[in-house]
């Protein structure tokens, strides 16, 4: 039987479950992390029972990275299907200013690097949920709020 935390997750219910995905903007560069299957996003999680999705983007980001966000804000939500493990996310989507931008992983079970990127320095395989924001396959479809460095990603990735 799989373990809860590594693919195929067949011991999960086939329900979908609420993600938080938390976008870091500082000095133009956008905090990102690349996960144990090699693929990178924002910081990010599970919503916790009674938590908010402003607390989650917080911890999560936190956990992940060792940094500090305040003034977090909801941007946007995406529907994901992830065919390759067998999941369904909705994932909603927060914003938030970094106090500062030095970085440490602090669960490490989950995150393998974390780094600040620039539009035209994207790094390879993005986690699809991250790629439904990017491409506006989202609701509201083009967030009155989101970040300027996911729209000129959206154009460094329409030009390859």
């Amino acid at each position: 039987m799989a373990s809860a935390l590594t693919p195929p997750f067949s011991d999960w219910p086939r329900i979908p479950y609420v993600g938080v995905g938390c976008i870091v903007e500082c000095g133009g560069k956008l905090l990102l992390v690349r996960d144990r299957r090699g693929l990178w996003s924002t910081p990010g999680g599970h919503l916790d029972f009674g938590e908010s999705p402003a607390d989650c983007a917080v911890r999560e980001t936190r956990e992940e990275t060792g940094v500090v966000v305040t003034s977090v804000d909801f941007v946007a939500m995406t529907n994901d299907l992830l065919d390759d493990v067998g999941k369904h996310y909705v994932t909603i989507w927060m914003r938030g200013d970094a106090a500062r931008p030095e970085t440490h992983i602090d669960d490490i079970s989950e995150i393998e690097e974390v780094g600040w990127f620039s539009a035209s320095d994207m790094p390879g395989s993005l986690h699809k949920f991250f790629l439904n924001l990017i491409n506006g396959n989202c609701f509201p479809g083009n967030p009155s709020n989101l970040p300027e460095i996911v729209k000129l990603i959206r154009v460094a990735l329409q030009g390859t």
